[in-house]
């Protein structure tokens, strides 16, 4: 498994728990910045994957 995969799920996490504390608190530049992270951890998760299937396919 890539590094960057695991990196992008903890940065979808680290997103999520901030745009649910922007959403309570109704602080909705916490929010943004919760939305961006899920999105930009969303990208770095779906690169892993690519290096992975290119790994595979290198392998074989």
């Amino acid at each position: 498994m890539d590094k960057d995969r695991i990196a992008g799920a903890a940065k979808q996490a680290k997103g999520a728990v901030k745009d649910a504390a922007g959403k309570v608190t109704g602080d909705r530049n916490l929010q943004a910045d919760g939305k961006a992270d899920k999105v930009e951890g969303k990208v770095q998760k779906e690169v892993g994957k690519a290096k992975d299937a290119v790994r595979d396919a290198v392998k074989r």
